[in-house]
Protein backbone atom coordinates (compact mmCIF):
# COMPACT_ATOMS: atom_id res chain seq x y z
CA UNK A 1 0.00 0.00 0.00
CA UNK A 2 2.61 2.35 0.91
CA UNK A 3 4.61 1.73 -2.42
CA UNK A 4 1.57 2.38 -4.34
CA UNK A 5 0.76 5.44 -2.72
CA UNK A 6 4.46 6.92 -3.26
CA UNK A 7 4.58 5.51 -6.81
CA UNK A 8 1.75 8.02 -7.53
CA UNK A 9 3.40 10.74 -5.90
CA UNK A 10 6.22 10.39 -7.61
CA UNK A 11 4.06 10.22 -11.36
CA UNK A 12 1.97 13.44 -9.79
CA UNK A 13 5.62 14.91 -8.96
CA UNK A 14 7.01 13.99 -12.64
CA UNK A 15 4.12 15.50 -14.33
CA UNK A 16 4.31 18.57 -12.19
CA UNK A 17 7.72 18.81 -13.38
CA UNK A 18 7.38 18.23 -16.52
CA UNK A 19 4.62 20.90 -17.09
CA UNK A 20 6.63 23.86 -15.42
CA UNK A 21 8.43 26.45 -17.95
CA UNK A 22 11.06 27.83 -16.81
CA UNK A 23 11.29 31.11 -18.55
CA UNK A 24 10.11 32.32 -22.19
CA UNK A 25 13.04 34.31 -23.89
CA UNK A 26 11.08 36.60 -26.71
CA UNK A 27 11.64 35.83 -30.10
CA UNK A 28 12.19 39.23 -31.76
CA UNK A 29 12.11 37.85 -35.19
CA UNK A 30 8.58 37.75 -34.60
CA UNK A 31 5.35 39.99 -34.37
CA UNK A 32 4.85 41.04 -30.66
CA UNK A 33 1.34 40.91 -28.95
CA UNK A 34 -0.39 42.08 -26.00
CA UNK A 35 0.43 38.85 -24.17
CA UNK A 36 4.13 39.08 -25.07
CA UNK A 37 6.60 37.92 -27.62
CA UNK A 38 5.83 33.90 -28.73
CA UNK A 39 9.26 31.82 -26.56
CA UNK A 40 12.46 30.91 -28.44
CA UNK A 41 13.04 27.61 -29.17
CA UNK A 42 14.93 25.78 -26.23
CA UNK A 43 17.75 25.23 -28.24
CA UNK A 44 18.58 28.99 -29.23
CA UNK A 45 18.65 30.65 -25.81
CA UNK A 46 21.87 31.42 -25.43
CA UNK A 47 23.02 33.55 -21.82
CA UNK A 48 22.91 36.90 -23.67
CA UNK A 49 19.68 36.09 -23.96
CA UNK A 50 19.42 37.31 -20.17
CA UNK A 51 22.09 39.99 -20.25
CA UNK A 52 21.78 43.38 -20.44
CA UNK A 53 24.43 45.88 -20.91
CA UNK A 54 22.65 49.18 -22.48
CA UNK A 55 22.07 50.80 -18.92
CA UNK A 56 25.77 51.40 -18.21
CA UNK A 57 25.42 54.07 -21.06
CA UNK A 58 24.29 57.77 -20.16
CA UNK A 59 21.59 58.90 -22.92
CA UNK A 60 21.28 62.16 -25.26
CA UNK A 61 19.60 64.48 -23.11
CA UNK A 62 20.07 66.94 -26.14
CA UNK A 63 16.53 67.01 -26.72
CA UNK A 64 13.72 69.44 -26.51
CA UNK A 65 12.88 68.25 -23.15
CA UNK A 66 16.68 67.64 -22.14
CA UNK A 67 15.80 63.99 -21.00
CA UNK A 68 16.64 60.46 -21.86
CA UNK A 69 15.45 57.32 -20.94
CA UNK A 70 17.19 54.12 -22.09
CA UNK A 71 14.52 51.57 -21.73
CA UNK A 72 15.53 47.31 -21.07
CA UNK A 73 11.69 45.95 -22.28
CA UNK A 74 11.37 42.66 -23.66
CA UNK A 75 12.06 44.61 -27.40
CA UNK A 76 15.28 45.31 -26.39
CA UNK A 77 16.03 42.84 -23.22
CA UNK A 78 14.02 39.61 -24.55
CA UNK A 79 15.30 37.56 -21.05
CA UNK A 80 12.44 39.54 -19.24
CA UNK A 81 9.86 38.15 -21.83
CA UNK A 82 6.79 36.58 -19.51
CA UNK A 83 8.37 37.69 -16.40
CA UNK A 84 6.58 40.62 -15.28
CA UNK A 85 9.31 43.10 -14.37
CA UNK A 86 11.89 45.36 -16.76
CA UNK A 87 14.22 48.19 -15.99
CA UNK A 88 15.15 51.39 -17.68
CA UNK A 89 17.92 54.35 -17.06
CA UNK A 90 16.88 57.90 -16.90
CA UNK A 91 19.26 60.74 -17.55
CA UNK A 92 18.08 64.45 -16.76
CA UNK A 93 20.30 67.38 -18.00
CA UNK A 94 20.28 70.63 -15.97
CA UNK A 95 16.57 71.67 -16.56
CA UNK A 96 15.50 68.29 -17.64
CA UNK A 97 12.03 67.20 -17.42
CA UNK A 98 10.25 64.02 -18.12
CA UNK A 99 6.42 65.94 -18.61
CA UNK A 100 3.53 64.40 -17.20
CA UNK A 101 2.73 60.65 -18.55
CA UNK A 102 1.49 57.10 -17.57
CA UNK A 103 2.57 53.71 -17.71
CA UNK A 104 -0.72 51.86 -18.69
CA UNK A 105 0.76 48.42 -18.07
CA UNK A 106 2.94 48.55 -15.09
CA UNK A 107 3.62 49.91 -11.92
CA UNK A 108 7.21 51.78 -11.62
CA UNK A 109 9.81 52.07 -9.08
CA UNK A 110 12.47 54.84 -9.11
CA UNK A 111 15.57 55.30 -7.27
CA UNK A 112 17.98 58.30 -7.59
CA UNK A 113 21.91 57.37 -8.17
CA UNK A 114 22.76 60.91 -9.16
CA UNK A 115 21.79 64.68 -8.32
CA UNK A 116 18.26 65.38 -7.16
CA UNK A 117 15.00 64.30 -8.55
CA UNK A 118 11.64 66.30 -8.04
CA UNK A 119 8.82 63.54 -8.85
CA UNK A 120 5.23 63.01 -8.21
CA UNK A 121 2.10 61.46 -9.03
CA UNK A 122 -1.54 62.45 -8.75
CA UNK A 123 -4.33 60.24 -7.98
CA UNK A 124 -7.10 59.11 -9.94
CA UNK A 125 -10.21 59.65 -7.34
CA UNK A 126 -9.59 63.07 -5.61
CA UNK A 127 -6.87 64.40 -7.81
CA UNK A 128 -3.98 64.86 -5.25
CA UNK A 129 -0.91 65.61 -5.72
CA UNK A 130 1.76 63.07 -4.14
CA UNK A 131 5.13 64.76 -5.06
CA UNK A 132 8.78 65.11 -3.06
CA UNK A 133 12.81 65.99 -4.03
CA UNK A 134 14.77 62.79 -4.15
CA UNK A 135 18.31 62.55 -3.08
CA UNK A 136 20.81 59.99 -3.71
CA UNK A 137 19.66 56.46 -2.53
CA UNK A 138 15.91 57.62 -2.33
CA UNK A 139 13.48 55.16 -3.51
CA UNK A 140 9.71 56.43 -4.80
CA UNK A 141 6.97 54.06 -6.36
CA UNK A 142 4.55 55.39 -8.77
CA UNK A 143 1.26 53.24 -8.92
CA UNK A 144 0.08 51.63 -12.49
CA UNK A 145 -1.96 54.15 -15.01
CA UNK A 146 -1.44 57.48 -12.91
CA UNK A 147 -0.03 60.39 -14.45
CA UNK A 148 3.20 61.28 -13.15
CA UNK A 149 6.37 63.59 -13.76
CA UNK A 150 10.22 63.78 -13.20
CA UNK A 151 12.27 67.06 -13.03
CA UNK A 152 15.53 67.71 -12.61
CA UNK A 153 15.66 69.20 -9.40
CA UNK A 154 19.54 70.36 -8.90
CA UNK A 155 22.24 72.23 -10.81
CA UNK A 156 23.64 69.11 -12.05
CA UNK A 157 22.92 66.05 -14.49
CA UNK A 158 20.56 63.43 -12.75
CA UNK A 159 20.57 59.42 -12.95
CA UNK A 160 17.90 57.40 -12.19
CA UNK A 161 17.26 53.77 -12.22
CA UNK A 162 13.53 52.72 -12.68
CA UNK A 163 12.14 49.52 -12.64
CA UNK A 164 8.28 48.06 -14.04
CA UNK A 165 6.24 45.32 -12.68
CA UNK A 166 5.66 44.66 -16.68
CA UNK A 167 8.16 43.67 -19.24
CA UNK A 168 6.08 46.35 -21.45
CA UNK A 169 4.90 48.67 -19.23
CA UNK A 170 3.61 50.86 -21.91
CA UNK A 171 4.25 54.78 -22.42
CA UNK A 172 1.82 57.86 -23.01
CA UNK A 173 3.07 62.01 -22.26
CA UNK A 174 0.20 63.78 -21.84
CA UNK A 175 2.02 66.73 -23.57
CA UNK A 176 2.80 64.93 -27.03
CA UNK A 177 -0.94 63.00 -26.55
CA UNK A 178 -2.68 66.54 -27.30
CA UNK A 179 -0.01 68.77 -29.32
CA UNK A 180 1.70 65.87 -31.54
CA UNK A 181 -0.87 64.99 -33.56
CA UNK A 182 -3.39 66.29 -36.09
CA UNK A 183 -6.54 67.25 -33.87
CA UNK A 184 -7.86 69.74 -34.80
CA UNK A 185 -7.11 72.48 -33.13
CA UNK A 186 -10.98 73.53 -31.78
CA UNK A 187 -10.87 70.49 -30.25
CA UNK A 188 -8.30 70.94 -28.41
CA UNK A 189 -9.27 74.44 -27.24
CA UNK A 190 -12.21 72.94 -26.01
CA UNK A 191 -11.27 70.30 -23.74
CA UNK A 192 -8.22 72.26 -22.53
CA UNK A 193 -9.27 75.62 -22.26
CA UNK A 194 -6.66 77.32 -23.89
CA UNK A 195 -6.86 79.80 -26.75
CA UNK A 196 -5.83 79.01 -30.02
CA UNK A 197 -3.03 81.16 -29.60
CA UNK A 198 -1.55 78.73 -27.57
CA UNK A 199 -2.35 75.61 -28.67
CA UNK A 200 -1.13 76.47 -32.27
CA UNK A 201 2.19 77.46 -30.25
CA UNK A 202 2.48 73.90 -28.67
CA UNK A 203 1.79 72.29 -31.67
CA UNK A 204 4.63 73.81 -33.05
CA UNK A 205 6.92 73.35 -30.84
CA UNK A 206 5.47 68.87 -30.93
CA UNK A 207 5.00 68.59 -33.98
CA UNK A 208 1.35 68.78 -34.48
CA UNK A 209 -0.94 70.03 -37.26
CA UNK A 210 -4.19 71.40 -37.83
Amino acid sequence: MILSILFIFSLIFSFSNAAVQDFCVGDLGLPDSPAGYLCKKPAAVTVNDFVFSGLGVAGNTSTLIKAAVTPAFAAQFPGVNGLGISMARLDLAPDGVVPMHTHPGASEVLIVIQGSICAGFISSSDNKVYFKSLNKGDIMVFPQGLLHFQINAGKGPALAFVSFSSPVPGLQILDFALFANDLPSEIIEKVTFLDDAQVKKLKGVLGGTN
